[in-house]
């Protein structure tokens, strides 16, 4: 079994064939799908589709593109929508430089603002990092002298400083289709030297898509793509990273319940 552990279900792109999508990721042996909140507005449509499909969970937050658009959330408000047995991750939050659609000063505030909620939730929170490693690396340890937190650095394309400051808090690390890329040696060295226990597989559907699926739309069943290359580059069976990475998702995501677990 894998795990798709960051996917965007909700998005327009999967509207016509969610069904079918979701039967290819079973048929593929994806045994779990969260699927990410990236606005806190448009929250609804991403539990509706948690509570549809047996297999998919979500998270709840704000993306750091849309930090402006949602100043007023407070840590409050993403504590109390945490109360819903489908919703098992904080955000996707964090500090996105590359596009700076939102001031860095609102990002900041938002992603501050999710790591409370997941220290006060005990949930994962689901970090966006894009071009803003010196700053990321800062706050997470800073917010960790306040309290420890579950989290994960979603969709890793940053440097080995910032993936073992990381790992030194306690976080996980994720990799998507971007370790399949040729151009990607960088991030697979780093990849083979993280810790067995602390590193994930995801898709970030419908982008990235990996290895020979480039350039189509992602789907949570192509996470197989990314898992084999993660196994090449660390000297391990595929079926040795399946049982690692999956044994890592529900230690971090230990809300969501494993296949075959009675569930209240």
């Amino acid at each position: 079994m894998l795990i798709d552990s960051h996917c965007h279900l909700d998005f327009p792109d999967f509207a016509d064939e969610l069904d079918g999508v979701i039967a290819r990721a079973q048929a593929a042996g994806i045994g779990r799908m969260v699927t990410i909140s990236t606005r806190i507005a448009h929250h609804a449509g991403v539990l509706a589709i948690a509570e549809r499909f047996p297999d998919v969970y979500c998270s709840v937050g704000t993306h750091p593109h849309n930090a402006h658009e949602e100043m007023d959330v407070t840590v409050a408000d993403l504590v109390a929508r945490t109360r819903h047995p489908k919703v098992v991750a904080i955000g996707e939050a964090g500090l996105d430089y590359h596009y700076d659609h939102s001031p860095r000063v609102a990002q900041e505030q938002g992603f501050r603002r999710h790591i409370a909620a997941a220290r006060e939730t005990g949930l994962p929170l689901v970090i966006h990092t894009r071009e803003a490693d010196a700053d990321t690396a800062n706050i997470l340890s800073e917010e960790t002298k306040h309290g420890a937190f579950p989290a994960v650095l979603h969709c890793f394309t940053g440097g080995r400083d910032l993936a073992f400051t990381g790992i030194d808090l306690g976080l996980y690390v994720s990799f998507t289709g971007i370790l399949t890329f040729k151009k990607s040696d960088d991030l697979r060295t780093i990849a083979a030297a993280l810790p067995a226990d602390r590193i994930l597989v995801e898709t970030d559907a419908p982008y990235l898509a990996p290895g020979r699926y480039r350039g189509k739309r992602c789907e949570p069943s192509y996470v197989v793509e990314t898992a084999k290359v993660l196994a090449e580059v660390r000297g391990a069976s595929e079926q040795e990273i399946a049982r690692q990475t999956t044994e890592n998702f529900f230690r971090l995501f230990n809300k969501v319940p494993r296949p075959g677990a009675i569930i209240p």
